[in-house]
């Protein structure tokens, strides 16, 4: 009653061990394939866990500059400064790391929260009454009077571009992951099964426990069992290209690493935009708005302080030099493993699943 393993001389197989062989057969297979993805997957989570710690060292390191330059330059506002700041670096951490949002809209959420604080504090710093329907109006009267002119624009502008690709490459490595997950798992169709245990254990059958597939014959076998997951080879080449596509972008003229160093630059002209249109402002706030209250005794705006480079560039360097070096070790394994779909059958068929060095082998039907 034999359906695989059927063969002219006697046999000490049954037709329970045959559904064992099959059992035991697709239970091997996928340890195979899990073993041979174990290097590739371990690769990838590596870097994706490299990417994201590097990004939040450059995020970190550019949230401290700007949060300094609050501190040093705008005291009379850092306190209050400290959540608009926290919450714009926040955002763009999110952005890169593949979250429904977009860089213009953390951007000019940041500016809204910055309007109120920059109006009350350092142009007209006598307003004592800072109601929340005045602040709200403050928030919503930002986009339509542009306080702080293009820098805004020219900030959403700068991100957008060199944050795109690291937020592309951050999805595409999870992409990565789930291609390699989903091959793991692959169901064996029963003729492949079939074939397999007909390549694998029927010399058993014949108390041949020692002979092996020929090489031929353990190639065919698999590249029919790996029919399905031979096709994403195209596919496969086209991602690492991808891949290596946006590595390059990241790494032309360091845009990401320059446009994250550049944000505290980039507020404190706009703040400075901001003061220098002082009176300007007001008129058009106080029609808008209404005036609030005022302490007794006028009091002059803020004066303008010019801003210095804000220390730090040890810190950006390491982190800007730990990105560049992942890029490149990334890139060239992800380059080496191009044919990884191609050459599964190849890989299988290696080693101790068939027989190399000897003048004997089992082709299915007998030992040659």
């Amino acid at each position: 009653d034999l359906q695989i393993c059927q063969h002219r001389a006697p046999t000490c197989c049954t037709k329970k061990m045959e559904e064992s062989y099959q059992a035991a057969v697709r239970r091997e297979r996928t340890q195979s394939i899990q073993a041979l993805n174990f290097e590739l997957k371990y690769m990838i989570v590596g870097h994706i866990t490299a990417f994201q710690e590097a990004f939040e060292s450059l995020l970190r390191f550019a949230e401290n500059r700007t949060s300094s330059l609050f501190e040093t330059a705008y005291r009379p506002m850092a306190k209050q400064a400290a959540e608009p700041v926290k919450e714009l670096f926040t955002d763009i951490s999110l952005y890169i790391l593949g979250a429904e949002t977009t860089v213009e809209s953390a951007v000019l959420r940041f500016f809204d929260s910055l309007f109120p604080l920059v109006y009350s504090r350092l142009i007209n710093p006598g307003i004592t009454d800072l109601s929340e329907d005045y602040t709200e109006c403050l928030r919503l009267t930002r986009q339509d009077i542009n306080p702080f002119g293009h820098y805004s624009k020219n900030l959403v502008t700068e991100l957008s571009k060199s944050l795109w690709a690291s937020r592309m490459l951050s999805q595409a490595l999870s992409l990565g992951i789930e291609v390699i997950n989903s091959t793991e798992h692959a169901a064996l169709s029963r003729e492949c099964s079939r074939a397999l245990v007909k390549m694998q254990y029927c010399p058993h059958c014949q108390g041949l426990t020692l002979i092996r597939p020929c090489v031929g014959y353990c190639l065919n076998v698999m590249r029919g069992c790996l029919a399905s997951v031979a096709e994403l080879d195209a596919q496969w080449r086209e991602f690492i290209s991808t891949l290596e596509y946006l590595t390059n972008e990241m790494a032309a003229s360091h845009e990401l690493e320059t446009a994250l160093a550049g944000i505290w630059s980039s507020i404190n002209e706009a703040i400075l935009h901001a003061q220098l249109n002082g009176p300007q402002l007001s008129a058009t706030v106080d029609k808008v708005c209404g005036q609030p209250k005022q302490q007794e005794g006028n009091l002059s705006s803020a004066s303008i302080v010019p801003v210095k480079e804000v220390t730090g560039t040890q810190t950006f360097v390491m982190a800007h030099t730990s990105l560049n070096n992942r890029r490149r070790e990334f890139i060239s394994y992800m380059k080496r493993s191009r044919t990884f779909y191609a050459s599964l059958a190849e890989r299988l068929c290696d080693g101790d699943l068939v027989m190399r060095d000897s003048s004997t082998c089992w082709n299915g039907e007998d030992v040659v």
